[in-house]
């Protein structure tokens, strides 16, 4: 193995699996051909601006559009509207934009394109309540769904039946005009219909899945919420359906790209790598203790991977918060903090967790870093690892001991990036 600092090394695997994730090169390998009729471009997500950004430069043709950004730094446009909303909990300004894309596709031509940018986030970025349902209850449902430890496509299922934008309803007020649905992945297997719950792109989730959903995970819904999803009002249309015919979606780039991107760079710097998955979900805390056995496994008994070895692995862990009482952080940060306390001691491992869009919750943190002396740093700063893990505070734990994680934003969007380097 070269000489390279530890975590110099784990910051230039998250940034290949970053770059892997480029708009721009994404977007230019998969452009559609132009229509006889106008080009309308949509979109939401936490990458929505530089995806619009790289079209606009890409697309040599007139073209109108807005796509929905996360309040905070955004890429600039000139042709196409940047509008901006909440994440993780929908805002009225979500309310207004979804209402702003549903006005851009209508009236719409057989002759006309519409090109349809979207990245995760996009289900919290547009907020469109059905009949009967105000904001105020599709912020519940959000609450309910982030508090209930169900995966993300499970929430998916349930967002997309309390919705008028979602499930691929925004494709279908733009029929009969085709849609081109250019689709950055977080969501585990890449399934698009699963990525921003889908806007433009219907699966077949079903209202009596959705129904079971909230039944298994015990989610406290409104009554009108209930109410909706127990009638046929909230049943969407499946891919089947001739309204979508002619529509093309695409996946330009996911973690299963980015995670290769990062192991061929580390073998670039001379360390074997190993990708474990892509698609991995779970707890949190449970998913940190398993890396953490792997981990150990090799530090201790060279098995079942060959040291050194970097072990890379993705998809969206999920944090369980029951109670009122919680603190800062995300689930690339509780998944640190339960792998730190499982290798404390432990020399040789160190391991980065971030989210490939460079905010882990609700901080300013992408995620942290930790080695086998990160709970001895926390404890000699007046911090019991242990206890803020209980209370889902591990930002707080990991700004104590110095290992927080900030690159800033990064302008896309495939979901958590884990990489453990052993020695």
């Amino acid at each position: 193995m070269t000489s390279i600092e530890p975590r110099f090394f784990l910051t230039s695997l998250f940034e290949a699996a970053v770059v892997a994730a480029d708009p721009y090169a994404a977007i230019r390998a998969h452009l559609p051909e132009r229509p006889k009729g106008r080009t309308i471009v949509i979109g939401a997500g936490k990458a929505a601006s530089q995806m619009a950004a790289a079209f606009e430069r890409l697309w040599d043709a007139p073209l109108t559009g807005a796509v929905v950004a996360r309040h905070g730094p955004v890429e600039k446009c000139e042709r196409i509207k940047v509008l901006q909303s909440a994440h993780p909990v929908p805002d009225e300004a979500g309310l207004s934009a979804s209402s702003a894309l549903l006005e851009l596709v209508g009236g719409l031509t057989a002759d006309d394109l519409v090109v349809a940018l979207v990245s995760g986030g996009g289900s919290a970025l547009l907020p469109a309540p059905p009949s009967g349902l105000t904001l105020e209850d599709e912020i519940a449902v959000n609450r309910a769904l982030l508090a209930s430890g169900a995966p993300i496509s499970a929430m998916n299922v349930v967002r997309k039946h309390v919705s008028r934008i979602k499930g691929g309803r925004l494709a279908l007020a733009a029929s009969p005009a085709r849609v081109v649905s250019l689709v950055v992945s977080d969501v585990p297997g890449d399934n698009p219909a699963f990525v921003a719950s889908g806007p433009t792109v219907p699966d077949r989730s079903s209202l009596e899945e959705a129904r079971e959903i909230v039944a298994r995970y015990a989610m406290a819904l409104p009554e009108r919420v209930m109410g909706h999803l127990a009638s046929d009002a909230a049943r969407a249309l499946g891919p089947d359906d001739p309204a979508f015919a002619d529509n093309e979606v695409h996946v330009i780039a996911s973690a299963s790209v980015s995670l290769e991107a990062a192991a061929a760079h580390a073998r670039e710097l001379g360390v074997e790598a190993a990708i474990l998955s892509d698609a991995i979900e779970g707890e949190a805390r449970d998913i940190g203790r398993m890396h953490a056995a792997l981990a150990r496994e090799v530090a201790l008994r060279n098995r079942p991977f060959a040291k050194p070895v970097v072990l890379l692995s993705g998809g969206e862990t999920t944090v369980t918060i029951s109670g009122n009482s919680y603190g800062k952080g995300g689930r690339n940060s509780e998944f640190l903090l339960s792998l730190a306390l499982d290798i404390d001691g432990v020399t040789d491992i160190d391991a980065l967790a971030a989210d490939t869009d460079g905010i882990d919750g609700s901080e300013d943190n992408a995620g942290a870093f930790a080695d086998g002396a990160s709970v001895a740093r926390m404890r000699a700063a007046g911090v019991d690892p242990r206890a803020h893990l209980a209370r889902h505070d591990a930002w707080s734990a990991f700004a104590a001991s110095g290992d927080l994680f900030v690159p800033g934003p990064t302008g896309t969007n495939v979901n958590d990036f884990r990489a453990m380097l052993i020695r």
